[in-house]
Order: C-alpha cells, then sequence, then structure tokens
C-alpha cells in the first residue's frame, strides 16, 4: 500500500507570474526533487478542477465570478503582490479542487463491520495526503485575493471535511512564515476549525497578534503564536511539540490539515526566520505522532516557499516523514522555548491542560 496520496496538476505551470518569487519554478523543483526519489513511493493522482459550488463553499459567488472573468479577460495585478494571468483561473480550481479531493481520499467512508470497506476492498483510505499545487491559499479571505493568493484552498478542505463528511472538529495548522490571514478570519467565529498559526512578526500582512484568539462561538478556537524575527529551529519545533501537540490532545479533531509554507527556512529571500531541513522534518514528526496518537488521517496542503531548492529539500523531509512506516521519536533534546510558555499561559483559561504541562 502507498504511504499516501499526492494531488498535483500540470496547470499549475501555467499560472504566469514573470519574474514574481511565486513562481512556476517552485513546483519544477519540488517535482524534480520528488521523482528522482521515486515519488517517495506515494500514489500520485491528478487533481480535478473545482466547480463553482466548491469555491462558493467559502467564497462569495461575487468573488468567484469577479476572479473568473478577470483572469479569463488576461488577468493583471490585482494588487502589488497578486498577479494574475489567463492561466491562473485553471491552476487556481486545481489547487482548491486538489485540496478538496485529498479529504474525499483520506476520509473516504467508513468501514464496514466485516472490516472491508465498500466495495469489499480490502485496504482503507490512505492515512497522509498532499495536495502540491500553486498559487498558494491561505492569504486568501472570503472576498479578497491577496498575497499571491486566490481561492483559500485549506479553508476549502477544511469545510469539505465538515460538510460533506460530517466531520465535528478540524484542526489547521498553519507554519507558513507569513500569518494566514484568510484562513484566521474565515474560521474566527467558529468552533468547528482550530486554527493555530506560527508566524513571524513583525512581518506582511501584519496580522496574527497573540491576543488574536477569535470572536463568540470561536473564541479560544483562533490561536496565534508570532516569533521575532531570526526564530530558528528550537523556537518552531518546540511551539509545536509542546503547544500545538497538547491543544490539538484536548480539542480531539477528527483530521489534521497542515498549511505547509516553507519560507521560514534559513535560506528564504522573503522572511528572516532561520528554520533548516531538520527543523521542519522535527515539525513534521510532532504532527506525525500526534495523528497516530489520535487515530486521525493527516493532509498537507503547500503554501509559500520561495527559494527553490530549499522548498523542495525540505517537503521531501516532511513527506519522508509524514510517509514513514512509523511516526519517529520525540527528540529528548528539544527544551520548551520561552515563547511555548507564554503561549500555553495565554491559553490557560480555555486550554487549561495545555497550561498544566508547563
Amino acid at each position: 500500500m502507498p504511504p499516501g496520496v499526492l494531488l498535483s496538476h500540470p496547470s499549475s505551470l501555467d499560472h504566469d507570474t514573470g519574474v514574481h518569487p511565486e513562481r512556476a519554478a517552485r513546483i519544477v523543483a519540488i517535482e524534480r526533487a520528488l521523482e528522482a526519489r521515486d515519488w517517495l513511493g506515494w500514489e500520485r493522482e491528478p487533481s480535478p478542477c473545482a466547480d463553482k459550488a466548491l469555491l462558493e463553499s467559502v467564497h462569495p459567488a461575487a468573488h468567484v465570478e469577479m476572479l473568473e472573468r478577470f483572469m479569463w479577460a488576461g488577468g493583471g495585478a490585482l494588487d502589488p503582490d497578486t498577479i494574475a494571468s489567463e492561466g491562473t483561473w485553471r491552476a487556481a480550481c486545481h489547487a482548491a479542487g486538489g485540496a478538496a479531493r485529498m479529504v474525499d481520499r483520506l476520509l473516504g467512508a467508513r468501514g464496514l463491520s466485516d472490516g472491508t470497506w465498500p466495495g469489499g476492498v480490502a485496504t482503507p483510505p490512505p492515512r497522509v495526503g498532499a495536495s502540491l499545487h500553486r498559487p498558494p491559499g491561505h492569504h486568501a479571505e472570503l472576498a479578497t485575493a491577496m498575497g499571491f493568493c486566490f481561492f483559500n484552498h485549506v479553508a476549502i478542505a477544511a469545510q469539505r471535511a465538515l460538510a460533506a463528511h460530517g466531520l465535528a472538529r478540524v484542526l489547521i495548522l498553519d507554519w507558513d512564515v507569513h500569518h494566514g490571514n484568510g484562513t484566521n478570519d474565515i474560521f474566527h467565529t467558529r468552533d468547528d476549525v482550530l486554527f493555530v498559526s506560527i508566524h513571524e512578526s513583525p512581518l506582511y500582512p501584519g496580522t496574527g497578534p497573540a491576543s488574536d484568539d477569535g470572536v463568540g462561538a470561536g473564541r479560544g478556537y483562533t490561536v496565534n503564536m508570532p516569533v521575532p524575527g531570526r526564530s530558528g529551529d528550537e523556537t518552531w519545533c518546540s511551539l509545536v511539540e509542546h503547544v500545538v501537540v497538547p491543544l490539538a490532545r484536548a480539542y480531539a479533531p477528527e483530521l489534521i490539515l497542515v498549511s505547509a509554507g516553507f519560507d521560514g527556512h534559513v535560506d528564504d529571500p522573503l522572511a528572516t526566520c532561520r528554520v533548516t531541513d531538520d527543523g521542519f522534518a522535527a515539525m513534521a514528526g510532532s504532527v506525525r505522532r500526534l495523528a497516530d496518537e489520535l487515530d486521525v488521517p493527516l493532509g498537507l496542503v503547500l503554501e509559500g516557499g520561495y527559494d527553490v531548492d530549499a522548498l523542495a529539500r525540505s517537503l521531501v523531509r516532511v513527506l519522508e516523514v509524514l510517509g514513514a512506516d512509523g511516526a519517529p521519536a520525540a527528540d529528548p533534546r528539544l527544551e520548551i522555548h520561552p515563547l511555548a510558555v507564554q503561549a500555553a499561559h495565554r491559553l490557560a483559561d480555555r486550554w487549561p491542560t495545555v497550561s498544566a504541562l508547563h
């Protein structure tokens, strides 16, 4: 049985941004690195093109229609950072469709009483998946395209799990170096998605302070953990292992989604954090152990990462960990970082078991 399912589509190369940092070379580098490793043995599946109903499960119809008209007319700059071409429409639709299809594959149908699956298939759905497309999505707000993003793919994936598969709780961990403001805002008032973001601050888009923890029914279900520039493995890995993991245990999600940006890498030109290839692999190890412990599927949705070599290397390392026969052991040398202690204390009112660990 393949370690996982990998969704992609050639249309990612048709999103023409010229010399923009978010460029086709990102996907080319990823695919070359994976092909050199025989795709790590993962099953490959072409992503479907999202239909309007899927896009409108998160975004207003008027927003979807505006973007479609704009792109089919040749595109242009929606803002100084967000550039579209005629090929962007298909690329963005396949990126959204790939994230949703990944969720469909991960959740599948419930097993039958005799231990088989519908149709007499003896093997269950894959336990891990990855949706590897461009453009990225986590900056896309309900009705605003921004930050290289047009549709919010991880939000569409989470909504698919809730609406089509009947899940009650989904965890989204966003480790892109830029705050996922779109995902933050889409689920800001809801408790069926726990959104957790680790991001450099101050940095674009200037959102995601630690004080932003949701509103109304969503109070406590938005967790922002900004880190200062030049933060490295010791900070990021501790926040995942010592805050995200116990937080998820308390929340008990039925699906884990990772908004996986690799622009926190020490080699990335758009930020100043200093995460290494090993650091990304260690964060993946924490999430993989969590998914195994909770016995839930785990899906990765590609976001940023603009040094193409660092992006490709780190992504391969992450997929190796996620698709391994077993989760790696926790590193006993990883110390609890002071920022993890501060975050746990902030969470004490809503999540006392997290605070109790520190």
